[in-house]
């Protein structure tokens, strides 16, 4: 099974080393970043690197997802599969669905349920799209936790969106209580860390580390999908004081970044 990765940032080489570790022959395009992994092929032209390939995974961030789909998408084989993995509007996933369809290539819509550096190649997945059915039974027969909820291609984000309501609101909930602790002085900081943790569960402290960390390494791009979020709200007409917060939150992050 050929598989082609465009994008080699954390998520892009994870995926790519750890599908080469499953059997796959892996390729890679990435323009910006050199991969040195001998299991993988990284190639400099992307039509090249998609031309022979069964699954084409695309990793790019949100806002490059729709130009690098126009680009690669021309190139692909026809029957084979293109999966956008990247948290994208459900109308820009619609919009490649319809753009996949022109050439002869499989859309798969996919969301990314979990941290990739947790779990690796075994983050849950969950797929629509005219892509999604082929696609799930690939990658499950490895071992890769992916559900396809049939449908068109939209369907996943708009469900990656609604969770990430959730999650980008639970991270600017944690800054926001952290932050006001530090202000109260003394003791108090470690103490509402405690008490946020063991609300939290069992692995309460990892958690934490993790909003912290990753919202604060990765604001820029998690800002692009907390104003998806919120626009998800909005779109249904349902409240989004929350997830309007929340975009102000990752403005401020985004900021510490300079």
């Amino acid at each position: 099974m050929k598989v082609t990765l465009i994008g080699l940032g954390e998520a892009g080489r994870i995926y790519a080393s750890g599908l080469a570790s499953l059997g796959y022959e892996v390729r890679a395009h990435d323009p910006y970043t050199v991969y040195e992994n001998a299991a993988v092929l990284q190639l400099p032209d992307l039509a090249k690197a998609v031309q022979n390939a069964e699954i084409v995974i695309s990793l790019v961030g949100a806002a490059a997802s729709e130009a690098v789909a126009h680009e690669a998408l021309p190139s692909m084989r026809p029957g084979s599969v293109f999966a956008d993995l990247n948290t994208a509007s459900p109308a820009t996933k619609r919009i490649l669905e319809d753009v996949a369809l022109t050439h002869g290539v499989l859309f798969a819509d996919v969301a990314v349920l979990a941290p990739v550096p947790r779990s690796g190649v075994h983050t849950p997945l969950m797929a629509s799209g005219n892509g999604a059915d082929p696609l799930t039974v690939t990658l499950s027969g490895s071992g890769i936790p992916i559900e396809s909820i049939g449908g068109r291609a939209g369907d996943s984000a708009t469900r990656k969106l609604l969770r990430s309501i959730f999650t980008k609101g639970l991270a600017a909930l944690v800054f926001e209580s952290l932050e006001a602790a530090d202000a109260a002085g003394g003791t108090a900081t470690g103490w509402l860390h405690d008490q946020i943790a063991a609300e939290l569960g069992p692995d309460g402290k990892a958690t934490i580390d993790r909003l912290l960390e990753g919202s604060q390494t990765h604001a820029r791009r998690r800002l692009h999908e907390a104003v998806d979020a919120r626009d998800q709200a909005v779109s249904l007409g349902a409240f989004n004081w929350m997830s309007s917060a929340t975009v102000e939150w990752f403005r401020v992050l985004e900021g510490r970044l300079a």
